[in-house]
């Protein structure tokens, strides 16, 4: 059996990498959070050249959404891969998975809601 911070550290190697391989490129920043039955995920600087460049290029409300959509439509597209590996590090199943991404500052947050909160040992202290 993990520990909290162990799962967390699973999570976010997974996004990590489901972002690179998905997405084209991963966050620069990555931090998982385990609270209950609920899982958050919140990546730092997500934004590709191309996704950069469609959001400036267009009026600001028609890039933002642009973006969003193109996002989401992924997001939905992969969200069986992403319930997997849910399921895989937490023992869980996800019941709901909530994302949203700002191009303002390229924060994306994606959040998972659980079946049932994870068991997890707790770490040893010294």
């Amino acid at each position: 059996m993990n520990t909290q911070g162990e799962i967390e550290a699973a999570i976010c190697e997974r996004i990590s990498r489901f972002e690179q391989e998905y997405m084209g490129r991963g966050p620069k920043d990555i931090h998982a959070y385990l609270i209950g039955d609920l899982v958050v995920v919140r990546l730092q600087g997500v934004l590709t050249a191309a996704e950069k460049q469609l959001v400036g290029s267009f009026p600001a409300d028609k890039g933002r959404g642009l973006l969003k959509e193109v996002r989401t439509q992924l997001i939905e597209a992969a969200r069986p891969v992403l319930e997997a590996m849910v399921l895989e590090v937490t023992g869980s199943k996800a019941l709901c998975l909530h994302h949203d991404i700002s191009t303002t500052t390229g924060e994306e947050v994606v959040l998972f809601t659980l079946a049932a909160a994870p068991l997890f040992r707790e770490a040893k202290t010294r």
